[in-house]
């Protein structure tokens, strides 16, 4: 069974800046295009960071607590350079680095762990040089719990019972309301039902799963017809 990939989520057509670009044009670029956070490219594409609304906010914020150089320094009314603006900052100076990376064909549950540990809302994917090629947020993770119910049905029929358990399509009914998943039939063994459970709540989309699957091995054993003693 294979889980959905990064490369099947992320948005290929990425916004992204170089370490020279000033702090006000990254600004502009956020408000734009209405995103929370861009990848810092180098030369070459290679990832070097990622510059966020709050890595602008912190910023600006610890800019209003340097004193200016002027003859009113202290007091709060000082007009010196380093108050002025914040225009003069580069994204460099801002960026949040390294940046955390995923590559396209990792997992999207994998992803999602990452972010959880990295706290951070998105993951600039590269290729094997850690060069560009899309970005994947927590927007484009949530999406794999909207799934329609009729596809992860589905992928549990192809997939799991036929695809890997090997069984034929109709060997257990299949039901699934709002992600949802109940599954009913007979099998095997107890170990067919316990691999089939555990599939199935691995799959993406899938919220929980009922299961009311039996195996021959629980049904009774009949009592041996006894034989009459010949002679």
């Amino acid at each position: 069974m294979k889980h959905i990939r990064v490369g099947d989520l992320m948005t290929d057509e990425v916004v992204s800046v170089v370490p020279a670009t000033s702090f006000k044009e990254v600004a502009k670029l956020l408000a734009q295009y209405n995103i929370s956070g861009l990848p810092v490219l180098d030369e070459e594409d290679q990832v070097v960071g990622v510059v966020s609304e709050s890595d602008l906010v912190n910023r600006q914020a610890a800019r209003h607590l340097v004193p200016s150089d002027g003859p009113d320094a202290g007091t709060g009314t000082g007009t010196g350079t380093a108050a002025s603006s914040g225009a003069e900052f580069m994204a460099a100076e801002v960026m949040s680095t390294p940046a955390v990376t995923v590559h396209a064909d990792e997992t999207a549950p994998d992803a999602a762990r990452l972010m959880m540990r990295s706290g951070v809302e998105r993951l600039p994917v590269v290729d094997d040089e850690d060069r560009l090629v899309g970005i994947v947020t927590r927007r484009d993770l949530l999406r794999l719990f909207l799934r329609p119910d009729a596809e992860i049905r589905r992928r549990i029929i192809e997939d799991v019972v036929v695809g890997t358990m090997g069984l034929g399509a109709d060997a257990v009914a299949v039901h699934v309301i709002d992600g949802v998943v109940t599954l009913e039939g007979q099998l095997e063994s107890r170990s067919q039902i316990a691999i089939l459970t555990r599939l199935a709540e691995q799959l993406d989309g899938v919220v929980a799963v009922v299961g009311h699957v039996t195996a021959h091995a629980d049904a009774p054993t009949p009592a041996p017809h006894s034989v009459p003693r010949m002679g």
